[in-house]
């Protein structure tokens, strides 16, 4: 993102990513261009009048010791995602975190906020929390700040290397 809010480089590339894969495997999407100052879940819920519960989030996970391994996750807004638990045992890792903003762009090409299940790297594990499957439809990043997609929960299960996880997540 640059000063002005538009989209830079990087999230033209993302965004690239992003739209070729849904192309590629014939996903039906909806495109909402929005402000990347309303980004963040709560304030995009908020301005754009969409249920916080039909909105999900993307959160790229690490582990701990070198060498370094990610893994994506997808949990509806309302829940956490349980890192210290399902995650780590899901990695056989003995530690892990959120991967910081700089690990998460250099892993995806994609900015804090606009952070997809679209577009990764084709080897990341993608673990989907059980619930998400569950709604008719599901707000997710665009792959950059400035724009969120509209798609169905089916679809993620065309994506590579996913698996929907029972559990993944829990009320917050």
């Amino acid at each position: 993102m640059t000063v002005d809010g538009t989209v830079d480089e990087v999230g033209r590339a993302a965004e690239a990513a992003v739209f070729g894969q849904l192309e590629a495997l014939g996903i039906a999407h909806e495109r909402l261009e929005c402000d990347p100052e309303l980004a963040d879940t709560a304030a995009f819920c908020a301005h754009y009048g969409v249920p916080v519960e039909a909105s999900g989030n993307t959160i790229i996970v690490a582990s701990k010791r070198e060498p370094k391994q990610f893994v994506a996750c997808l949990v509806t807004a309302p829940t956490r995602l349980d890192v210290n638990r399902v995650v780590r045992r899901l990695m056989g890792v003995s530690k892990a975190s959120f991967a910081t903003a700089e690990e998460t762009q250099a892993l995806t090409g994609m900015m804090i906020g606009g952070v997809t299940v679209f577009g990764l790297p084709a080897d990341l594990k993608l673990y989907v929390d059980a619930r998400v499957m569950d709604l008719e439809t599901l707000w997710v990043g665009g792959g950059s700040r400035s724009c969120k997609l509209k798609v169905e929960p089916a679809s993620l299960l065309r994506l590579p290397n996913v698996e929907v996880i029972e559990g993944l997540a829990f009320e917050a």
